[in-house]
């Protein structure tokens, strides 16, 4: 596709200016970009308004449409995001390791970005400003392609962030938007060999599960969040409603909201029924397994769960419920439906926790407390541009650290091999 390519070059001729640019002449340009969203945060909402208006007509769930919805707060959150990022310490031009070997030669690891980004994702605008702000302090190009449902607010941001940053007399075309939402672009994109360094897709299974069985560009694959806590038979009952209904309910769109929960089959009797009673205020629709409805057979919340309730990234108000035998079911269950983002156990048998810590392979693994605080900023790491699920290049909170590479810098004065 033409307009891909042509996205390409001017997003590599951008990063060409970046990777000279100072951490000084960065933070300049953030500091244009948050205020002229509060400058142009009107623009930004009517923009917003068109888009809400098409999601409500085309009949989009109210949980898509919260992660749709801009409001002045919102606009502020992410002006005050970018001046967080700003405040962060510069990841370029860090000496990670460095010796001196035998013959005299000098070798440092010295971090460095990674060049041109894209980035797919879908019904969020924040993460317009969230993105652009990351890759531009790490010294990277941003190449942003969003869903057709928010075409009106991405354009208004992003035309936004393009003229700030112009302003300070970087390139504009260090942050560029795909305009065109169809497939096509996002194929594209996934196949600009040599123009896109890196791609990170962010949104539902369906969307990730396209980008990496289709893109022929390096992807770091992050978010499908189909998060679990288990109730341990040793669990503080309390706290575990506590951690679930936190989990659950505080914000049911988002990736760190859990949506199976296990429960050991020797509190579940006494477990079960106190958390329907909790959980029908909001209330959650119980998608239970034979044993867990036979205890709640009388809940209207409840209902038989179907197999590929398991595996469900539900995003709204839906939580499958499953009774396993032990500690050893709830590992089985996890090993067969965990797509590796959160995963946590409530108990007060420090045997079982630390068992459960060890065995359980994903990017952030709890202890008697909510899924929730997986977050770049929870975790005291700064903004992330999303959590990586898989091993390679990172995992967990995508920060700054994370979007830079290395080079080796060798000073010689005249070695020969």
């Amino acid at each position: 596709m033409k307009a891909i390519q042509e996205l390409g070059e001017r997003a590599q001729t951008a990063s060409r200016a970046l990777r000279a640019s100072t951490g000084a002449q960065r933070n300049e340009a953030l500091a244009a970009m948050a205020e002229a969203l509060s400058a142009r945060s009107g623009g930004i909402l009517a923009a917003n308004e068109q888009d809400l208006k098409a999601a409500a007509e085309n009949g989009m769930t109210v949980s898509l449409q919260d992660r749709l919805r801009l409001t002045g707060a919102r606009v502020q959150g992410m002006r005050q995001g970018i001046l967080e990022v700003m405040e962060e310490k510069d990841p370029l031009g860090l000496v990670l390791d460095q010796s001196a070997r035998p013959n005299g030669l000098r070798v440092e690891r010295v971090s460095v970005p990674l060049g041109v980004i894209a980035l797919i994702y879908e019904a969020r605008p924040n993460v317009t400003a969230d993105a652009a702000a990351l890759c531009l302090k790490s010294g990277n190009a941003v190449i942003l392609r969003g869903g057709k449902e928010a075409i009106h607010s991405n354009t208004a941001i992003a035309d936004t962030l393009r003229q700030a940053v112009a302003s300070t007399g970087l390139p504009a075309d260090c942050v560029q938007l795909v305009a065109d939402t169809s497939r096509e672009s996002a194929a594209a994109l996934m196949r600009a060999n040599g123009l896109v360094d890196v791609l990170i897709p962010r949104g539902g299974a369906g969307l990730i599960r396209t980008v990496v069985e289709q893109a022929s560009v390096p992807v770091i694959e992050t978010g499908v969040g189909v998060c679990h806590v288990y109730v341990d038979k040793a669990a503080d009952a309390e706290m575990g409603l506590n951690i679930i209904e936190n989990a659950k309910t505080s914000r049911p769109s988002v990736c760190n909201a859990i949506e199976t929960i296990l429960v050991h089959g020797d509190i579940a009797a006494a477990f079960l029924p106190a958390l329907a009673a909790r959980l029908a205020k909001h209330p959650v629709e119980l998608r239970c397994d034979e044993a867990a409805l036979a205890i709640l057979k009388n809940d209207p919340n409840a209902v038989p769960a179907a197999e590929d309730d398991w595996a469900a990234e539900y995003g709204e108000l839906i939580l499958a419920v499953k009774v396993v035998a032990d500690i050893d079911g709830a590992l089985a269950h996890l090993r067969a439906y965990s797509t590796r983002h959160s995963e946590a156990i409530v108990t007060g048998d420090e045997d079982a926790a630390a068992r459960f810590l060890r065995e359980v392979d994903a990017a952030a693994v709890y202890v008697n407390a909510s899924t929730r605080f997986t977050d770049g900023g929870e975790f005291g790491y700064g903004a992330e541009i999303g959590i990586s699920t898989q091993r390679l290049h990172a995992r967990g909170p995508l920060g700054l650290r994370e979007l830079t590479s290395y080079k080796y810098l060798i000073r010689g004065e005249g070695q020969i091999r």
